[in-house]
């Protein structure tokens, strides 16, 4: 999963304007925005705010298709499969490897893991 610093989703998900049915994709990141309100509310520069979202956006990513059954079963059959966290910075151009990885059942909360 690679998201990118200064995108435009994100930055619309922490507005309060609203966009149409645009607003129906925002809303998975409004969700993560909430979640994480304190620690967000502590980054004074919106910039900086911006890019921890989607930080906390490309994690929550990581974890969800760790969680779908088209993982599990790969898991399950012995395949190998890593979904790595990455944020793209259009600023450097560089690719930021945030350490969030998952390439085992191991790797997500027991509750999600189907066929245990």
């Amino acid at each position: 999963v690679c998201g990118h610093f200064g995108c435009g989703g994100v930055r619309a998900a922490l507005g309060k304007v609203r966009l149409g049915l645009v607003d129906q994709w925002l809303r998975h990141l409004r969700d993560i925005r909430h979640e994480h309100r304190d620690e967000l509310a502590t980054l004074t520069d919106e910039r900086a705010r911006a890019d921890r979202l989607c930080e906390l956006n490309t994690t929550q990513q990581v974890q969800s298709i760790a969680r779908t059954g088209i993982a599990q079963d790969a898991w399950r059959r012995g395949q190998f499969l890593a979904v790595h966290g990455w944020v793209y910075d259009i600023h450097t151009g560089l690719v930021n490897d945030l350490g969030a990885t998952v390439d085992g059942p191991d790797g997500i909360p027991a509750i999600f893991r189907l066929g245990d």
